[in-house]
């Protein structure tokens, strides 16, 4: 299941926008981390058009409560480097072949209007997602790039067979990140910052690999012998 999470939105036409787009491709679970706009805005309801029930529904929540999907995905412009782990992207059609008929809780991180997500905020996503776009001028606005991306689950849907394999939850998920720290943190390394990018390459490959539970405890099994 996907949930649309706006992060510090700012504007009242960009969310009824995004309600509409999300209404089109058949996603009913809106979720606003402090914003800095109103669901009640007639601009908001008037964009929105036949998707003010998106609205209406719409839960206002804290920073906090991504901690209770299975996985979050965050959306980005900007990219570094191969060497910043953080922001290496996917693309939006391997986003969709990853989550489509997937069972697991998925968070659609979406950063404000005029910076996007921070590193902080990166940080907090197992992957992300870049739409690839013009080098003139690549930043697509918010809510056009959540109908891209929403297009691209719809138009998998049925392209997809994993319906039958249930699959990682949060709780495993942590304690097999649990164990990779605790291997880290018992193995040497010349510097501090080369234990961080092993951290963070960890985290990055078990986020996109979309794991099965059969292949979390196998994973699991294997990281307690190295234990």
């Amino acid at each position: 299941m996907i949930t649309v999470v706006l992060f510090e939105i700012q504007t009242p036409g960009n969310l009824g926008a995004i309600a509409r787009s999300m209404k089109n491709f058949g996603i009913k679970n809106l979720v606003l981390i402090n914003p800095e706009c109103s669901m009640d805005d007639q601009e908001a309801l008037t964009r929105a058009m036949h998707a003010k029930d998106i609205l209406a529904n719409a839960k206002v929540k804290k920073t906090d409560y991504l901690k209770k999907f299975d996985i979050v995905v965050g959306t980005t412009a900007k990219t570094g480097s191969d060497y910043n782990i953080s922001r290496v992207p996917i693309t939006p059609k391997d986003f969709a072949k990853k989550t489509t008929n997937s069972k697991a809780n998925i968070a659609l991180l979406i950063g404000k209007e005029d910076i996007g997500l921070t590193n902080k905020e990166i940080s907090k996503c197992d992957y992300i997602v870049k739409i690839p776009a013009s080098k003139d001028y690549s930043t697509l606005n918010i809510s056009h790039a959540l109908a891209i991306l929403l297009y691209e689950i719809f138009q998998a849907k049925d392209t997809q067979i994993n319906k039958k394999f249930p699959p990682m939850t949060k709780t495993e998920k942590k304690i097999i990140f649990q164990k990779i720290n605790n291997i880290l943190d018992k193995m040497h390394f010349s510097t501090e910052d080369k234990r961080e990018t092993q951290r963070k390459v960890w985290k990055r490959i078990i986020g996109k690999a979309m794991l099965t539970k059969r292949e979390a405890f196998a994973l699991l099994g294997f990281l307690r012998k190295l234990e």
